[in-house]
């Protein structure tokens, strides 16, 4: 990112304290019945913790899963098996009732603001809505939505405008509106900042940070560019195929990444400055890591090792479990 940001300290988790989200042992196959018994998970055993207040952040290459994990989260996506918690609270397999019960408490942010802003609603009607299904009056409602834009940035008078006479980045501002104005206390952003040019991204992460800090929000960060999941994230959890292949402190995974692929993934981060970009283009031609087109690996095994210049015949047989080295758990016999 070429906007400068404000670096934030780690967050530590109270001891004993109950996790804001907890997934253990995650798994969802697509399709349905057999078809769905026989097909490759998408998610395979995914298991990662949200402490109050914490940003966590998911990342991965297309296709890792990190997208189908926050629909599993947010009731989108069946599960197959393993567990979330929400609060101490199961919500696997949560029925209509109960997530709307959970509907101000668990919200989304997605790539695109058009998915949540109806063109033919006002935005103050968009950022009402969730507000009357809990029985707030129009008038309070409003008001809410008033102050709820002002926070992020843009005018109260907004609230009267359709989605189409903002930009990208105020329509995104608009959706961060809308899934803080019912008060939640855990948000999934799917994506958030993608869509956007540099600077409007950083004004947007600079935004959800704030906000964060502020409310006390729990964040699940899912993005593919590791250089911004750095910023917002505590923690981060790398996913290749559907399998973690790292976890930990963000400044561990990212400033020095023990997973062949995490190194990669680093190396692949865009920069600003064309010297450092040039570096890093040789840094990751150094690694030796083949490009993903060709490699399907079969069953079995680390779901990386055709694309790994440490892989083994052992890496065929086993699939390495986490382990630590350092600060970080990496999935790799050999990091």
């Amino acid at each position: 990112m070429s906007t400068t940001v404000t670096e934030r300290p780690d967050s530590a988790r109270p001891h004993g304290a109950t996790p804001m989200l907890e997934v253990k042992e995650l798994v969802v196959r697509y399709g349905r019945g057999r078809k769905a018994a026989a097909a490759p998970a998408a998610v395979d055993h995914v298991s990662f913790s949200i402490a109050p207040g914490e940003t966590v952040g998911l990342v991965g290459e297309s296709g890792s899963g990190k997208s189908t994990i926050g629909k599993a989260i947010l009731g989108l996506q069946k599960v197959s098996g393993g567990s979330i918690s929400y609060q101490g609270r199961d919500i696997t397999s949560a029925g209509a009732g109960q997530r709307r019960a959970l509907g101000g408490e668990l919200r989304a942010v997605f790539q695109d603001p058009n998915s949540s802003l109806n063109p033919r609603n006002t935005v103050g009607t968009s950022l009402a809505e969730p507000l009357w299904l809990r029985g707030v009056s129009g008038a309070e409602a409003r008001a809410k939505a008033e102050d709820m834009l002002e926070r992020v940035g843009l005018p109260r008078e907004a609230v009267d405008r359709y989605p189409s006479q903002f930009s990208g980045g105020q329509r995104q501002r608009i959706s961060v509106a809308r899934a803080l104005i019912c008060d939640p206390q855990l948000v999934v952003c799917d994506e958030a900042v993608s869509a956007l040019d540099l600077s409007t991204q950083a004004q947007v992460l600079n935004l959800l940070a704030d906000l964060r800090d502020e409310r006390g929000l729990s964040y699940l960060f899912i993005a593919h560019d590791i250089a911004v999941v750095q910023f917002l994230a505590q923690r981060v959890v790398v996913l290749y195929r559907g399998e973690v292949m790292e976890s930990g402190p963000a400044a561990a995974v990212t400033e020095n990444p023990k997973h062949p692929f995490t190194q990669a993934l680093v190396a692949a981060s865009p920069v600003p400055r064309p010297a450092e970009q040039a570096a890093r283009r040789e840094a990751r031609e150094s690694l030796g890591v083949r490009t993903g087109a060709a490699a399907v690996p079969g069953p079995g095994g680390c779901p990386f090792r055709l694309r790994c210049p440490l892989a083994t015949e052992l890496c065929a047989t086993e699939r390495p479990a986490l382990r630590r080295v350092g600060t970080a758990d990496v999935a790799c016999h050999y990091a």
